[in-house]
């Protein structure tokens, strides 16, 4: 997906939008992408506020690229001889806004109003709309249906299949330093991959949770009866919040992230009996782990 976001970016003219539930890495993936599109050359303007007005967020560009307001001259002009000026130099300029979904209508249209600049041949500015699904129902509206028509590209965020939802558990218990034995037995990881119904945030926290469970009952591996106090203790901490079925997935994406750091400890405090796993590689840009 970040391969394919990439090469859509750059090579398309129009507004990329992509779309994925609470928790399942919109925010990561936005950032991923930023990593390699700086690492290519490419000019980067991120806006992670969505509550910008029309007029912030011109100001906020001219801001980041050190623009001076001109007496008698719009902002908005301002900005287009600046990409004018890196469109000459073969440079490419992207805009991402994370959080989309959240930005008022007369925002949205002063994006589309941004990506109308043009030279003679080419797009000044590409743009990435990073939002939940209520992104869609927004772009649905009448109001905003010239923007609608902008978007060349849209992308779904799956939520991982249990197969890459284990994978990713193991991932991150190694790169916080677990060795020798698995730290979760098979039908345990099994419980924490159903509930967490594959997003990223959910499946942090519960894992999270369940570590803590067996720390306390003096367990050396997690096992199913401590998936199952992490469950209860998360019904707990958000009572009556949704529908059975899914209501422990989505309170588990509430909370935030999370994992690492009590994986780290349960390491040192008792699973150093082997060193015999491979050292793990280190990350690429191409890793959810380099985020």
């Amino acid at each position: 997906m970040l391969a394919a976001l990439a090469f859509a970016v750059l090579d398309t003219p129009g507004i990329v939008v992509v779309v994925g539930e609470v928790g399942s890495g919109k925010t990561m993936l936005c950032r991923m992408l930023a990593q390699r599109l700086q690492q290519q050359g490419h000019d980067l303007i991120y806006l992670d506020n969505p509550a910008f007005s029309p007029s912030e967020i011109l100001h906020s560009i001219a801001a980041d690229w050190g623009l001076t307001p001109e007496p008698g001259v719009a902002l908005h002009v301002q900005i287009q001889r600046q990409l004018l000026q890196r469109h000459a130099q073969g440079r490419k300029v992207v805009l991402l806004i994370d959080e989309a979904q959240a930005m008022p209508p007369a925002s949205l249209e002063e994006v589309r109003l941004l990506s109308n600049l043009e030279s003679a041949t080419d797009k000044l500015l590409r743009i990435v709309l990073f939002g939940q699904p209520e992104l869609d129902d927004k772009l649905r509206s009448p109001a905003l249906r010239q923007l609608r028509d902008r978007v060349v590209h849209r992308f779904d965020i799956p939520p991982l299949s249990p197969s890459d939802a284990a994978h990713y558990l193991h991932h991150r218990l190694r790169c916080a330093g677990s060795r020798g034995a698995p730290l979760m037995t098979e039908p345990a990881l099994r419980a924490i991959v159903r509930a967490a119904g594959g997003r990223l945030r959910a499946l942090n926290q519960l894992a999270e949770r369940a570590l803590l469970a067996a720390f306390a009952a003096g367990s050396r591996r997690v096992e199913p009866v401590h998936v199952r106090a992490a469950l209860r203790d998360q019904q707990r901490t958000w009572p009556n919040r949704a529908p059975p079925g899914w209501r422990t997935a989505a309170a588990l994406a509430a909370v935030g992230s999370g994992g690492v750091t009590l994986a780290i400890a349960w390491v040192l405090w008792g699973s150093g009996t082997a060193a015999d796993s491979p050292p793990v590689p280190a990350p690429t840009s191409a890793t959810p782990a380099a985020a």
